[in-house]
């Protein structure tokens, strides 16, 4: 397992390093393969932050506690991806998933045009920030990209779909279902 330990706006000691690493060791055991992992730990103000990232099996988890601890901080965050991955276990043994297929409505979208503003007859346009974001997109099952979702804690998932060979999307809907998105051209 390849672990990355990084900190930010605080010292990282050797203990620390060394106590993040005794905790995730017994991650190794749950999975055959443990690509890596990613720990950040973070003080801001009072608070103590620890953030770990796992990728194994295909699977990407990842927890996030605080307290006024760093090593609680660090345990919790480790307890919460102990439960995470109990729950991916139990969930791939028993699949029981009402899906709900949901079309992709083609819909056009207008640039936002300038704001007129000001008594003095300046134009002043509105900038809105755009975040262009890339994915690596393994190919997956509708099951697999749902267990995903739900150990992500996102509100949607976008993934390529194993059967399709598409980009799809899902989404977990208010009533405990889940909608994928399927592009028809």
């Amino acid at each position: 397992m390849q672990l990355t330990v990084s900190a930010r706006h605080m010292e990282l000691t050797d203990a620390l390093k060394s106590h993040v690493e005794t905790r995730l060791e017994k991650i190794r055991g749950h999975f055959d393969r443990v690509i890596d992992a990613e720990v950040v730990l973070g003080v801001e103000k009072h608070r103590h932050i620890a953030e770990v990232i796992l990728h194994a099996n295909n699977v990407r988890m990842h927890s996030k506690e605080e307290s006024p601890d760093m090593y609680q901080s660090i345990d919790a965050a480790v307890d919460k991806l102990h439960k995470q991955i109990h729950k991916f276990k139990e969930r791939g043994r028993y699949m029981p998933l009402k899906i709900v297929q949901a079309e992709l409505l083609a819909q056009d979208t207008e640039a936002p045009e300038p704001v007129a503003a000001g008594a003095n007859g300046t134009e002043q346009a509105e900038a809105k920030r755009v975040v262009t974001e890339k994915l690596v997109m393994k190919p997956m099952t509708v099951g697999e990209a749902i267990l995903q979702l739900d150990l992500l804690h996102d509100p949607f998932l976008v993934f390529m779909n194993a059967e399709s060979q598409q980009v799809n999307v899902v989404y977990s809907k208010e009533d405990g279902s889940y909608a994928v998105v399927e592009p028809q051209y």
